[in-house]
């Protein structure tokens, strides 16, 4: 299976047991061709002793996770899902960046890892209790000022989603939309003025492939 988006183009080896099997699906194609891009995050320090971590959340067989390292060079990338099928996929599609791509079940991520940036398709089958669980402990490893941008179809919840992240005290933000799918974009608070930590804030930043709506 080919993806194609405008600046970078890949080839995927694909199986029964994974999501969207059959093709990319349209909600990924989305993100990845109008969502924030991994390049946003603007990394203070050395990148090459404290890389950016960027977490691909439920990542089949790895779209995601091989544009996310294609287009961020300096990044490592955290691939993780439940299914192990999924993670030989993505082990098998990421291996031109093998060095800079982590594929692990959730189980398997260091406790104390935070994340710059989190791109996801999320699992909505799995219920809404379920997956608001689900996010609320992974968007609570976002580092102070990273994003999560996930993307979700308008029938499958997408409104309702919304709605539970503003709950949560995010401010979810409507990032791209098309033929029902919407990506969705929150922000970790940055540190308060003169506080130090990994990296420092994050900030929000248009490229080539993906800039907020007008």
């Amino acid at each position: 299976m080919r993806l194609r988006l405008r600046d970078v183009s890949a080839d995927f080896l694909t199986d029964h047991g994974v999501f969207s099997y059959r093709r990319i699906d349209p909600g990924t194609h989305l993100l990845l061709e109008s969502g924030p891009p991994p390049t946003a995050m603007e990394v203070s320090g050395d990148p090459a002793r404290n890389p950016p971590a960027l977490l691909d959340l439920g990542c089949g067989y790895g779209p995601i996770a091989l544009m996310l390292a294609l287009r961020a060079p300096s990044a490592v990338v955290w691939a993780v899902d439940v299914n192990r099928r999924a993670l030989h996929l993505t082990s098998r599609n990421t291996r031109q960046v093998a060095d800079r791509v982590r594929v692990a079940a959730p189980e398997d991520v260091p406790a104390e890892l935070g994340f710059d940036a989190i791109f996801s398709n999320p699992p909505v089958r799995i219920g809404s209790d379920a997956l608001h669980a689900l996010l609320s402990f992974w968007l609570g490893r976002l580092l102070p000022g990273g994003l999560a941008a996930l993307v979700v179809h308008k029938n499958m919840g997408a409104e309702s989603l919304e709605r539970w992240l503003a709950k949560q005290g995010w401010d979810p933000v409507r990032w791209a939309r098309k033929a029902g799918y919407r990506v969705i974009v929150v922000e970790a608070p940055s540190q308060p003025s003169g506080a130090t930590g990994r990296g420092g804030p994050r900030r929000l930043a248009p490229a080539p492939w993906g800039a907020p709506p007008s």
